[in-house]
């Protein structure tokens, strides 16, 4: 069976901000990122420190991230 992740192509267009790092080294990171030539979208995953491999993530639109961000506002500590 192919591995499925050997398929994929990736481009980190900006790296916006590191949201944390790992004692490994891993860091989870929001970037705008080009998967297999699409249009970029903000991605936010764990990546290691050469971004050769990655952890499971989640990809959002503009549109998601403006969203969230109002959704993140209402949050209250």
């Amino acid at each position: 069976m192919a591995d499925a992740k050997a398929d994929i192509k990736y481009e980190i267009i900006e790296n916006v901000a590191v949201i944390s790092e790992s004692s490994s080294g891993w860091k989870r990171e929001l970037n705008l990122v080009s998967w297999n030539g699409r249009e970029p979208k903000y991605d936010l995953r764990d990546w290691d420190a050469n971004h050769l491999r990655m952890g499971k993530g989640i990809t959002l639109t503009k549109d998601e991230v403006e969203s969230l961000r109002e959704a993140l506002d209402k949050v209250k500590e």
